[in-house]
């Protein structure tokens, strides 16, 4: 299976993307835990059914140390007992953010509490900022067709 498009090969989508690449890098080095972080990825990507990044992500979170356990566990994580409360309200966060057709209005203001009693304002920006980053990167793989399962944890970085 083969994508219909490489964007990074087209010249000038190369160069948007370029810029576009290093704003997502920079979001690694936001005050979020990588733990928390990783999962957000993953369950957006989930939501959207971006294969290539949920491959991606739930490498890069088994080799930080996520146990094979929590990740099975990101499409039922309301009904697991193995998230903390803090990355309990930040995939919260990540579905209500990813779901605004469905919602209507986003993150709601009980979610955004709830976060806010986790996460300080840097946090809060930085999950705002990878929902969205998320989000978009989905999109773009999803198009383009990307297949998934050929990505090598530390790839791109």
């Amino acid at each position: 299976m083969d994508a219909r498009l490489d964007i990074l090969a087209v010249p000038s989508a190369g160069r948007a993307l370029k810029h576009f690449m290093t704003a997502g890098r920079a979001l690694k080095d936001l005050p979020l835990p990588t733990r928390t972080r990783e999962l957000v990825e993953l369950r957006v990507s989930q939501i959207n059914g971006c294969a290539v990044c949920v491959d991606m992500h739930t490498k890069e979170a088994a080799a930080s140390g996520e146990t094979a356990l929590r990740l099975n566990l990101v499409t039922a994580w309301r009904e697991a007992t193995v998230f903390t409360e803090a990355e309990r309200a930040a995939l919260e966060f990540a579905e209500q953010g990813t779901r605004v057709a469905d919602a209507g209005t986003g993150v709601g203001d009980e979610v955004w509490a709830n976060a806010a009693g986790h996460y300080d304002e840097e946090q809060l920006a930085a999950l705002t900022l990878l929902v969205s980053f998320m989000n978009a990167v989905n999109r773009m793989n999803i198009i383009t067709q990307r297949p998934a399962g050929d990505y090598v944890a530390g790839q791109f970085h």
